[in-house]
């Protein structure tokens, strides 16, 4: 288990570029998410304040 973790010398460089690599991923998944909620909620106050057209015309 060791050498899986030391990767033949070189587990000081690759465990944190794949650390560093999760967190980015992890952020970019959560700030798509935020912005996908965030524009949701803006069509559907939009939506809302759209009176209905094409009735009567």
């Amino acid at each position: 288990m060791s050498e899986f973790f030391s990767m033949g010398g070189y587990g000081l460089y690759i465990w944190p570029c794949f650390l560093i690599t999760l967190l980015v991923m992890g952020g970019l998944a959560v700030s798509s998410w935020v912005g996908w909620k965030r524009q949701t909620a803006l069509f559907a106050r939009l939506q809302a304040q759209q009176p209905n057209s094409g009735e009567g015309a």
